[in-house]
């Protein structure tokens, strides 16, 4: 049967909630952890689920994710498996771009139409969890559902932002609302927590079941619904359809997932990582994460650095004097002594300069890529290539929520975040 399943990954929208992240890659394409990408996270559940044909349905700023996965993920001849991208293209039927998640899906059909498949997987590309679909092919075909929705238990503040699913006894959805604002309408699509418990989820108070965006579709079920109406979007438009005319089934998850919909749930995500017991451990060696293969040497902490709950990738190098806490230090990361590092994502660099680079600094009088001597980083995301020059602070020590005027930084969430190929001169405050 899994040979008989086809996983669609969507590569996301423009992604303007991640800005300036987003500015020069999709989010499928945004560094995480330190060494991974956002796209990383399904492609592994996918493999680890046994299922390895993989299309990734792409659209904007789609060059880095393309490089990424075509330098990640290369299978053996004998066993099947392919990670493809289905970049968005005009057709003589479309000219213009996808309008939506089920748009997407819609214009592609024709590319797996002819491979014997029996179920379509169709997953985010852009979110944090570890699950195993083989669990959810198999409650799917035990209920003989024509569609299958992966659902979240979540509290009543959470619900509001939210699409929301009603179940009966079998499990079987038989309302949906999206993003549910008054209390009538919440109480329209509120679960008895008794039932959760009767499908093996204790409720803690929480009595909405969420959508997580992931479908699980019987091929046929899926081309009707795609031809019988012009739905773009799966969440706002199919489903709400489908519920009332097909079996759609709800498939329980209750462990750790976010959505990196915003520069606050991605730092958050990452800081959350360096945790004692963090939320996805990714040294666990029955489910590991893959990526590219870089070759890279280990980092280097040279003279009394301290560190303290916090993710140092590799091909580092960190001066003496430097204090890190609960943080995470991207690959290639040069950072030089005296610097203070707190509750911040330094994504590093994507190479190493040599010295033809620093003597051109030296001219252009321009900080050398990473982290200057004796700066203070609290609260941050230091995009890739960015430097950071000697005594700066970037702390928002005024508390500011929002500021998007400066072309060398935004603040988003209370985040500070410093572009790709930033230039911050030397003693900075921001």
């Amino acid at each position: 049967m899994r040979k008989k399943v086809i996983c669609l990954i969507l590569g996301g929208g423009r992604g303007t909630r991640l800005f300036p992240l987003t500015k020069s890659r999709s989010k499928p394409a945004v560094p995480i952890a330190g060494k991974y990408r956002l796209i990383d996270i399904p492609i592994a559940n996918c493999i680890h689920s046994g299922l390895n044909r993989i299309f990734v349905l792409t659209q904007f700023n789609s060059v880095s994710l393309h490089r990424h996965i075509a330098n990640s993920y290369k299978f053996d001849s004998f066993g099947g498996g392919f990670v493809e991208i289905l970049a968005a293209q005009q057709t003589m039927q479309h000219e213009s771009w996808y309008q939506g998640t089920a748009d997407a899906v819609r214009r592609n059909l024709s590319y797996f139409s002819d491979q014997g498949v029996e179920m379509v997987l169709i997953l985010s590309g852009d979110q944090l969890y570890r699950m195993n679909f083989q669990e959810m092919i198999d409650e799917h075909m035990k209920s003989k559902a024509d569609a299958t929705i992966a659902t979240l238990p979540v509290d009543e503040r959470t619900a509001a932002s939210c699409g929301i699913m009603k179940i009966d006894a079998a499990g079987r959805i038989t309302d949906f609302l999206e993003k549910p604002k008054t209390p009538e309408a919440l109480a329209k699509v509120r679960t008895d927590p008794d039932r959760l418990e009767r499908h093996g989820v204790e409720s803690k108070g929480r009595a909405y079941l969420a959508s997580m965006g992931i479908y699980l579709f019987n091929y046929k079920t899926l081309v009707e619904l795609l031809e019988e109406n012009d739905a773009t979007d799966f969440g706002k438009e199919l489903f709400p359809h489908a519920i009332p005319r097909r079996r759609v089934q709800s498939f329980l998850f209750d462990d750790y997932w976010e959505d990196i919909g915003t520069i606050g749930s991605f730092h958050q995500a990452n800081i959350d990582l360096t945790k004692d017991d963090p939320p996805i451990d990714f040294a666990m060696e029955e489910h590991l994460v893959y990526t590219r293969p870089r070759f890279l040497p280990c980092s280097r902490l040279l003279g009394g650095v301290r560190v303290d709950h916090a993710l140092i990738g590799d091909g580092c190098q960190i001066r003496g004097g430097t204090v890190i806490e609960h943080s995470v230090v991207g690959l290639r990361t040069m950072i030089d002594g005296d610097v203070t590092i707190r509750r911040s994502y330094v994504m590093g660099a994507d190479d190493y300069e040599m010295d033809a680079d620093l003597i051109e600094n030296d001219r252009l009088g321009r900080p050398p890529i990473g982290i200057g001597a004796g700066c203070q980083i609290e609260g941050a995301i230091i995009d890739k290539n960015a430097r950071i020059g000697a005594g700066s602070k970037i702390t928002n020590v005024k508390g500011v929520i929002d500021f998007e005027e400066s072309p060398d930084y935004v603040i988003r969430d209370g985040i500070i975040v410093i572009p790709k190929n930033a230039v911050i001169p030397e003693g900075t405050i921001i």
